[in-house]
Formats: C-alpha cells, structure tokens, sequence
C-alpha cells in the first residue's frame, strides 16, 4: 500500500487506528508531542508511587481483545486484567453507602437498602436493558454513517423508540427504581458525558448495565500497562512511533492534506493524516477558528495524585462522593465549581500494591469543574486548586478516612489549563465533545473532514464518543473509512 499514513497523537484512539491501518497495509507513523504515549491515559511515576493520570478502570474488555486479535495477537500474552468487585461504592453526606456489583446477589443486597423488592427490578433492568445495549452495539456504535437517516436505518422503527432517545436517563432509570439515592448514583455517569441525567438521553442507561453485567477490570501494573502494551503491540507490527515531537501544522495542497509541519521544522509528507487531538484543536493546526461554532464539551477536572504514607482501609478502589442535592451540583458545575463538591477516589494499590512503595498507597482524585471558556479568564485556578483540596479532605474525614495533608508526601496537581496545555484537550474539558442528543452518531463531527481529502479525526470528540472502549473502536472506525476511501 503506497498511501504514506501520519497520525498526529500517540493517544489509544492513534493507537488503535495505526494498528488497524497497518494491519491493511499502510505505512504509518505516528508523531506525539510527548515523551511517551497515553494522552489522557499517561503515567506519574515519582519516588515509587505510580499514578494513572486519567481513566483508572476498564469496562468492555471485549473491545481491546479485539484490537489485539486485529494484529494477530492474544491480549492475555500482553495484560493481565483483574475483577473490581464491588466496582464502585458511593457515598453520601448521610453516612449511606451504595456498592454496585456485578454478582447478582450482592447487587440485590444492596439495592434492598433503597428500594422495595429490589431483585424483581434489578432484574427487569437488566433484562430490558440488555436488549437496548445489543441493539446500540450492533447496529449504532461502531458504523459510520453520514446521515441520521442511514446511521438508524438497520434499527426496526418499534426499537427505536424503546431505546430511550426521547426520554432522560434519570426518567428511564425511574421507570425501575423509585429511590433516587439509586437513581443518583446509577445516572452519576451523566458528568462524563457533558450533561445531567435530567438532561442526557436515556440511551445512556446501557452505562451502567454494562458496568453491572459485564463488571470493572484493572490491568496489574495500572492502566498504563495497557497503554504501553498496545504501543508495543504496534511497534512489533511495523508502526513507527517518534516521541517529543509535536506537530505544528496540517498542511494542504488545495482541498487535499499535503502533510504535517513538526515544530522542529521538518515536513512529513502524507497522503492521510489522522488527528487523535480533539478535533477543534486540531482546526488550530489547519488555520481555523474553532470559536467559528459551537462546540459543547465535557467538563473540566482538577485532578490530585496523591502518594500517602498512612493506611486508609476505608477507601475502597474506586469511590464516588455524591453531594447532597445533585440536581444543583449538576447546574452549578456550567460556570462554577459546585459548592457541596462532588469528586471520584481511585486507590489502585487496594488492589494492586506493586503501585506504591511497600506500605503506602497511591490515590488519584477527580474534581469535576467547568471548562476554561466556563470559568471565564478572572478564574483562579490555584484559589480553586486550594479549596478542593480542603473540601476533599474534610469530606473524606467525615466519612471516617484518617487522611491528613502531613500524610500525603508525594502531590501532583493538573488543572484544566495543564490538561489543556499537556494533551491539546480543546477548553481544557476532560472527555472531548458532550453527548447530547444533538451530538449523537452521525451528529457528532465526522471522523473524516469534510472539506479537506486526506484528513481524518479519531478519538473522543468524534463518533462514537469518550470513554476507553469508545476511542479505541474510533480507531477501528476511523481505519474502516481511509481503506474504503483509499480503494476508490
């Protein structure tokens, strides 16, 4: 194949489509601005503390054995993924907790603290849901389409409307559960995706059905082992990888990408370019204005890397703080930080202790914020910075965790402005592009440009969307439409 392939971003959505492009037969390198690959999902180490900076579990393990099978190779050779069970345990101010499990009888345990009869209605949801996630897999998820027309064409129009497309996740969760501690905790999944569970479609409750039926999974060694086995897997099949090498431009030669300009002055040619940047950023690297649309995204975040010295066996792996009235936090969360903070642990040495030095344990803690444009230029950010900290820590103390600042003796901090800065993520939002009903499938920017030949987008701001699974099937997807625009 003579067609010379550049992608700009050694982020796993890059990764995923220089895989499936050189499997093909395409001549692929990839160029990243960083010294190592990730993107989002990139690695702290400092003083024998090892972070995951973004994504810290992995939901649909199916997608990335896939990617491995697509280069002929078994995933089990390269990682070993653990069970998270319980997944996720929230909390609330009251002293409640909610721990969500893929075991049926401990889900029902659970859920019996909330609901009446909870079994019966676990198991209709997911006797329900089930079939809606079969129907979004097999036939929206992973297709391009050009038209809404045609990207819903396969679904029979009776299961249309039983998706959930014109109704809000909390209304489609209600229809199960009456308890809205329930309903909170199941729709906290909403944040991620740029909007409320009053708001979001009720497509959305796959989110959580897949989390239940399918479980979480850890990769020993953290998230990063994943990364770097996936580049390794791309290095031993021919992709070339070239590290601390930003690209400056995207250049064209009428409507046809020409090539990328790297910032130490060298052109690359190519005849397909493939940005895993988000694609308003990448309409910076073409001359652009990205500010020519609108582009509602995800939120921002602050995020704490936190290396302890003291044991915290109240904190289970993954944890999420609900705030007492969520609908507010929710609002709050458009232009400022929220005033009773919502925020998400992550302690991987509970599961993993090679993560940490003997003893210690490493701590990844998420704030959900606006985005830069949100918060406006007055905001900030340090005065932010400070006051989640307080509020994280005085909220974990109310629940009984013994952690104090004198015990954190490693600190890494990134605002939306250093995530911004570090990954080029477009007004510092932390998922890529929201997912509203307007910003679904085919609504969403297309993964190939639709004014000049030869470029293309993949990742979370293209179809199908944020989240792990999603961007590495973007590369699938994203790979699918170069070999079928290639051979015309």
């Amino acid at each position: 194949m003579s067609h010379p392939v550049v992608v700009i971003g050694a982020g796993l959505g890059g990764l995923s489509a220089a895989i499936h492009l050189r499997m093909r037969g395409f001549d692929v390198m990839v160029l990243e601005k960083n010294s190592q690959p990730g993107g989002r999902a990139n690695r702290i180490d400092d003083r024998g503390y090892l972070f995951d900076t973004g994504p810290s579990l992995i939901n649909y393990p199916w997608v990335f054995e896939q990617l491995f099978a697509a280069s002929g190779a078994a995933m089990g050779e390269y990682v070993t993924l653990m069970p998270v069970d319980p997944s996720v345990r929230f909390h609330w101010r009251s002293g409640k907790t909610l721990s969500l499990s893929s075991r049926f009888d401990a889900l029902a345990e659970e859920f019996s603290n909330f609901e009446e009869a909870a079994d019966v209605k676990i198991a209709r949801f997911i006797h329900d849901t089930a079939h809606r996630f079969r129907v979004v897999f097999d036939h929206l998820v992973t297709r391009n389409a050009s038209s809404v027309a045609s990207w819903i064409a396969p679904v029979p129009k009776r299961e249309l409307f039983r998706l959930g497309l014109f109704t809000t996740l909390d209304r489609q969760l209600k229809r199960y559960f009456r308890s809205e501690r329930i309903r909170a905790a199941l729709g906290s999944y909403a944040m991620y995706l740029g909007g409320s569970p009053y708001e979001l479609p009720g497509t959305f409750s796959i989110l959580p059905f897949g989390e239940l039926y399918y479980g979480l999974w850890y990769p020993r060694g953290g998230i990063y082992s994943l990364v770097r086995a996936i580049e390794q897997r791309a290095r031993e099949i021919g992709v070339e990888l070239r590290y601390n090498a930003p690209v400056s431009a995207i250049t064209t030669a009428g409507t046809r990408v020409h090539g990328v300009q790297v910032a130490t002055g060298e052109f690359v040619r190519a005849d397909v370019v493939v940005s895993n940047v988000d694609v308003p950023t990448t309409y910076q690297l073409l001359g652009r204005n990205p500010s020519s649309r609108s582009w509602p995204m995800t939120p921002g975040v602050i995020t704490f890397y936190w290396g302890i010295s003291a044991d915290i066996p109240q904190l289970h792996h993954h944890c999420i703080f609900l705030p007492s009235n969520v609908r507010q936090a929710y609002k709050q969360l458009k232009e400022r930080i929220p005033d009773d903070l919502p925020f998400y642990t992550c302690l991987p040495s509970r599961s993993d202790p090679a993560v940490a030095p003997e003893g210690k344990h490493t701590l990844f803690v998420l704030v959900p914020t606006p985005t830069i444009s949100q918060a406006g230029e007055s905001f900030d950010w340090d005065r932010a910075v400070s006051l989640a900290r307080e509020q994280v820590l005085a909220r974990l103390h109310h629940h009984g965790v013994a952690l104090s600042a004198s015990s954190i003796e490693v600190e890494h901090v990134w605002t939306p402005q250093d995530w911004s800065q570090r990954f080029g993520l477009y007004d510092g939002s932390a998922f890529g592009l929201s997912h509203t009903l307007m910003h679904m499938g085919p609504l969403r920017p297309s993964n190939r440009d639709p004014k000049i030949a030869g470029l293309y987008y993949v990742g979370a701001s293209t179809t199908p969307g944020t989240g792990l699974p999603m961007v590495v099937l973007s590369g699938r997807m994203t790979a699918e439409r170069i070999w079928n625009d290639t051979r015309r």
